[in-house]
């Protein structure tokens, strides 16, 4: 322990981290930037040999960065798991996505520890970043670390610390955001915070993993139902008449006891459509049923079927079906101004208006082409975002506020335009005669 915490002290320890991903590539930027040498590792062979070459894959991580780590000598990236041996620090950033039937899938975080297992050796901190339920840490991947007769905190250190990247944020970057550590013994937390205080801002010590895991999905449970009620609301207030987006800006004029939340077209990210669910299935094992969070994931994943039937409706009051209607979806990604399309509800509605017999187009300057992902798999490009090639269209979806899409101009030739972001509507606030009718969604 001392001589790891020397190490961490004068920037000689090697850090690894595994998954070069939203979350994994910051982080080994951050580290290599505060001094330290980092290995990033990925099984994706187009990732490693991008960033050998200095070059960045996602959009809101500029190429100069990556080159300027690469140029440093301290920061190499590699498919070869072997060199985890070399490591005295391990970052564990791999996926944790939902099964078909809501129920965790953890595959990726126990296939890793057995890779590190493989290469575990003493002195080495593991630190596992995903997203996952309480336990994890302490019951699954120490269970997977036994059988090489090493023990925690006699021989290695393992601790769960969550991350919290908000893609294309600027306000908070990996540095400033308050970094929660908890590890499964108290020697485990104070190495891991201590490197974690080495490259970040501040470190927010815990007592226990389980509390450190649990945190991550508060945070996520707190946003996906305080969302899904304002969902319903919407479609309340809709159905009475009401603008939910104009009680909103009324009631967040309070200056205590409000919170504002806002509507969409359903849950898009890695986290917040997933992750509250880890927790309600892990409670169902102990025999409890989280209902807020089941009811809320129920409301947010209907969200999609509540657009594409908004479509549907303003269509007919055109005297036009959805059948053979030619729909376009503005943005793919899940917020706006990112090049992340994870979960992304903009994938399901296209998928429910194709299935509805409709023709459907794609805009999204962030994505030339549409990609297979686990549930879908449309084969698109993206149509230019011209005020021309809008109007060629019954009906305009916007699914993501993208800047490129707040130009008033771009709709002076639509007809109809479906906006679930309030977006379109205050644009054309003072809209002419002929211009697009607008529904909210």
């Amino acid at each position: 322990m001392r001589t790891l915490l020397t190490h961490i002290s004068n920037r000689s320890a090697h850090v690894g981290v595994i998954g070069q991903g939203y979350v994994g590539l910051p982080l080994a930027l951050v580290f290599r930037e505060a001094g330290f040498r980092v290995t990033g590792f990925d099984v994706d062979p187009k990732k490693t040999d991008a960033l050998r070459r200095g070059e960045s894959y996602i959009k809101h991580i500029g190429a100069e960065r990556v080159s300027a780590a690469v140029a440093s000598k301290q920061f190499d990236a590699t498919t070869n798991f072997d060199l985890l041996a070399e490591c005295d620090a391990i970052l564990v950033c791999v996926p944790t996505p939902l099964g078909l039937h809501r129920e965790p899938d953890n595959s990726y975080i126990h296939r890793t520890a057995r890779e590190i297992a493989k290469r575990l050796r003493k002195g080495q901190l593991v630190v596992v970043e995903s997203t996952t339920y309480p336990g994890t840490t302490d019951e699954e991947v120490q269970a997977i670390f036994a059988p090489t007769g090493l023990r925690t905190p006699d021989d290695y250190f393992l601790a769960f610390s969550p991350e919290r990247e908000d893609p294309g944020r600027k306000d908070f970057s990996t540095k400033s955001i308050p970094k929660v550590v908890g590890g499964v013994n108290s020697a485990s937390t104070e190495v891991a915070a201590a490197l974690y205080s080495a490259a970040l801002d501040r470190v927010v010590p815990v007592s226990s993993s389980r509390v450190a895991e649990s945190a991550k999905l508060l945070e996520n449970i707190f946003r996906s139902v305080n969302i899904a009620l304002v969902n319903e609301l919407k479609v309340i207030f809709d159905r009475m008449g009401i603008d939910v987006w104009e009680v909103i800006e009324a009631a967040k004029t309070k200056p205590f006891g409000f919170m504002p939340f806002y509507p969409g077209p359903g849950l898009g990210g890695h986290c917040i459509p997933l992750d509250p669910f880890y927790l309600s299935w892990k409670a169902a094992e102990h025999g409890d049923w989280a209902r807020f969070i089941e009811l809320a994931g129920e409301i947010n994943t209907r969200m999609p079927r509540y657009v594409v039937d908004k479509v549907m409706r303003a269509l007919n009051d055109d005297g036009k079906a959805l059948k053979g209607a030619r729909v376009v979806v503005l943005g793919l990604s899940y917020k706006a101004n990112i090049d992340d399309d994870r979960e992304s509800p903009s994938y399901e509605i296209l998928e429910l208006l194709k299935d509805s017999g409709a023709v459907v187009d794609y805009c999204d300057p962030y994505f030339p082409a549409t990609h297979k992902t686990r549930r879908h798999d449309l084969g698109l490009v993206t149509i230019p975002c011209t005020a021309e090639a809008f109007s060629r269209y019954d009906a305009i979806v916007l699914s993501t506020a993208h800047d490129c899409f707040k130009d008033p101009a771009l709709y002076e030739r639509a007809t109809l335009v479906v906006d679930t972001r309030n977006v379109i509507g205050p644009l054309l606030a003072k809209r002419r005669a002929g211009a697009p009718r607008l529904v909210k969604a």
